[in-house]
């Protein structure tokens, strides 16, 4: 709890001091674990603070984010996804906060189909140019710029599948008779999605609510060869994402930067070339709490069905009391390592078996990956 239980001051602004935190209103000092250790300006000899007991929770560090346990119990393990296992210098965190509650902003990534529609580029630019940017470099072993694949092939086969973790999404767009294009990317159950950034490297991303309507996304880029440019990384968002509070510039008072010459000549949505505004447009314009019962859902929403279904689940097993998905021991955590998550262009016919040779190639040159050669 962020409040002193003395006059409900803010403690995210307390001082770290003296094996705890300060509150900067009257000094009041609690430790790690919510225990009042001082009340300094009670009279000498006071015992107050033996009767006051702040809730904490329990937090760690992995790869830029803090993760807390908000839930009664033992915490759950981690699991040894890529995005944890790989050192610092190879993975990149950010954060930027939307207008809309936080399933919005899931469900876009459980939307494989949207690609071709709110991602299109209308030209091509040069793949090369493509560091820190989504869906603008080149699939795996291809030439074929990303923009083009999804521009021409927009009608993509889609499978879904549970697994122990959440689901598995495959996106398949066929280019010909010897080639098929594949996405394969994943959903971590309840709150995060797995995503091929390019061929090199992964975006892992949460949605947290910060209340019934308004959510932060965390990212994790994990870079499987060189280390990963933070300096370019971070500018390129801020510029879209500005610190303090990583509200982004662009937003429903702008109508998201609409330009209506630039839909017509540059982009499918005339919002500019950041895909994460695309991505915010829509989700905050059904409203920051979406009216679910007036979607006609389609076969490509098949992956939000399984996900909606997963939740309920959830939800009744939490309200009986019984465990969910990802809640997980150490035995478990240990068994969940990837997900790999793979864009690239394999034969027609056996993508998977594509996929699985091009994540197992990409992990071979990894420095960091214990499948390294």
């Amino acid at each position: 709890d962020r409040r002193c239980p003395h006059r409900q001051a803010d403690l995210a602004y307390g001082r770290r001091e003296d094996g705890g935190l300060r509150c900067a209103f009257h000094g009041w000092l609690f430790d790690v674990e919510g225990k009042c250790l001082e009340t300094p300006a009670e009279p000498a000899g006071s015992r107050l603070c033996e009767h006051i007991k702040q809730r904490a929770c329990p937090v760690v560090e992995r790869s830029g984010i803090l993760f807390a346990w908000l839930g009664a119990g033992e915490p759950s393990a981690f699991p040894h996804f890529d995005c944890f296992t790989a050192p610092d210098s190879h993975t990149f965190a950010f954060k930027g906060r939307w207008d809309c509650n936080w399933l919005q902003a899931l469900e876009v990534g459980i939307d494989p189909a949207h690609a071709s529609f709110l991602h299109r580029y209308l030209e091509d630019e040069d793949p090369a140019a493509s560091y820190g940017k989504q869906f603008r470099g080149r699939p795996s072993d291809s030439e074929l710029p990303i923009t083009k694949v999804l521009r021409e092939y927009g009608r993509p086969e889609i499978a879904v599948a549970k697994t122990d973790y959440g689901i598995r999404l495959v996106t398949l767009r066929k280019i010909d008779e010897r080639q098929t294009h594949g996405r394969s990317t994943h959903i971590l159950f309840p709150q995060a999605f797995v995503i091929p950034m390019n061929a090199e490297m992964t975006i892992t991303q949460w949605h947290v609510p910060t209340d019934d309507y308004g959510c932060y996304w965390f990212s994790v880029f994990t870079s499987f060869t060189a280390p990963v440019d933070k300096k370019t990384m971070r500018e390129q968002r801020l510029k879209t994402y500005p610190a303090p509070d990583y509200k982004p510039v662009q937003n429903r008072d702008t109508g998201w930067g609409f330009d209506a010459e630039q839909q017509r000549k540059a982009t499918y949505t005339g919002m500019g070339f950041d895909i994460n505004i695309h991505d915010q447009f829509a989700c905050e314009s059904p409203g920051r709490i979406a009216d679910r019962t007036r979607e006609n859902l389609g076969s490509t929403d098949k992956g939000i069905v399984l996900y909606r279904r997963l939740l309920v689940d959830a939800i009744n097993k939490t309200a009986k009391g019984e465990r969910t998905m990802m809640m997980l021991d150490a035995t478990q955590a240990a068994s969940l390592t990837g997900p790999p998550a793979v864009d690239g262009i394999g034969p027609t016919g056996r993508w998977e078996d594509y996929y699985q040779e091009a994540d197992a190639a990409r992990r071979s040159r990894a420095p960091w990956s214990a499948k390294a050669a």
